[in-house]
């Protein structure tokens, strides 16, 4: 009987369930890390698009990064880019500024977000700490990314990294065919 009351009074007062509405406000995060910690960040400009030129300028902007933040690396040359297939990233451009700079990739098969750190480990990070937040501001957007992006301890970066070996692993078993994580 109390339910059938429920019913006719959710009915009689229309209540409607409330649900979150999404952000029009978009920021852009670019992120480097390694088995440590972030190497770079930085955030597009409101309405840039990613293309070669762009990426480019981020690239320069990541090797002096790297040259500050590690530079036993920087001068041993002992660092790998791994970035994903996008456009940018695949330009000749872009590809003639890393083999001017000597700057080693890691390939990746194409259609296998299972292998890209960022995909597995860094965005679903941010997005779980930031989740249910509305903010007014993209500069408060921006502040309480970067503040949740490198308060992640150097142990969770070493793991990620050793997941990530794990992946490889699995997909080099594959035959470079995509696999789910288990």
């Amino acid at each position: 009987m109390q339910w059938v009351v429920h019913k006719c009074l959710t009915d009689s007062i229309n209540l409607k369930k409330g649900r979150q509405l999404r952000s029009k406000t978009k920021v852009m995060l670019l992120a480097f890390f390694d088995s440590e910690s972030i190497v770079h960040h930085e955030y597009a400009p409101d309405g840039q698009t990613v293309n070669k030129e762009f990426y480019l300028e981020v690239l320069r902007r990541l090797r002096e990064s790297v040259r500050r933040k590690r530079p036993e690396k920087w001068l041993d040359g002992n660092w790998i880019l791994h970035h994903d297939n996008a456009p940018a990233h695949t330009s000749y451009l872009v590809q003639q500024f890393l083999v001017k700079h000597c700057t080693a990739q890691l390939q990746r098969p194409p259609y296998s977000p299972d292998l890209a750190p960022c995909d597995f480990f860094l965005f679903p990070r941010l997005k779980k700490v930031l989740k249910g937040y509305r903010f007014e501001a993209t500069e408060d957007i921006k502040q309480n990314s970067t503040k949740t992006l490198l308060g992640i301890p150097k142990e969770e970066f070493a793991k990620c990294f050793q997941q990530w070996q794990q992946r490889w692993a699995k997909c080099v078993a594959a035959e470079g065919h995509y696999v789910e994580d288990n």
